[in-house]
């Protein structure tokens, strides 16, 4: 009885590491996902402020950079909760998901819980550019090159960065 008990105390134990673990994976993914997403809305402020005729395109690339990255932390919750080999979880958090375009065709026409998501991301990928796209990574490349005219937004993801390379979720 006693062994019985010991057991189903480790097990018990053991599952509760795992789910901790998965839990610390899913807030660092969401946290990237949040600085990622708002580094790309400070990067377009900073490039509307300077002109402003890319207003119609910032919101365009910003609603693009949302789809891809709400897409991604939804694909990275399934995945740690039902395929975690899927992830490649030893490499830094950015690369964790690795699916390909021909993958997330596959999904977006499949019944899997990430169907509705992959669609959208699909779709997203294979739409026509928007008109003035060229314009705003050129405003982006402009900025980009002169790190002076972004650096606190710039130093605000890169510390965010760093302190998610510092995360251990390791029970």
């Amino acid at each position: 009885m006693k062994r019985m008990t010991l057991a189903i105390t480790l097990a018990l134990t053991a599952l509760t590491v795992k789910a901790g673990e998965k839990e610390c994976q899913s807030e660092m993914y969401h946290n990237y996902v949040d600085a990622s997403l708002e580094w790309y809305q400070d990067l377009v402020s900073v490039a509307v402020e300077q002109d402003e005729s890319l207003t119609d395109v910032a919101e365009w690339f910003l609603n693009g950079r949302r789809t891809h990255f709400l897409f991604n932390r939804t694909a990275v919750d399934w995945y740690l909760s039902n395929e975690p080999e899927k992830l490649q979880l030893a490499l830094s958090v950015e690369s964790w998901l690795t699916l390909d375009q021909a993958e997330i065709r596959a999904l977006s026409e499949s019944q899997h819980a990430l169907s509705d998501d992959a669609k959208a991301m699909y779709e997203l990928r294979q739409a026509k550019p928007h008109k003035q796209n060229y314009q705003l990574r050129s405003a982006f490349a402009d900025l980009l090159s002169h790190p002076d005219k972004i650096d606190g937004p710039l130093k605000s993801y890169n510390e965010k960065m760093t302190q998610l390379a510092e995360m251990n979720c390791q029970q």
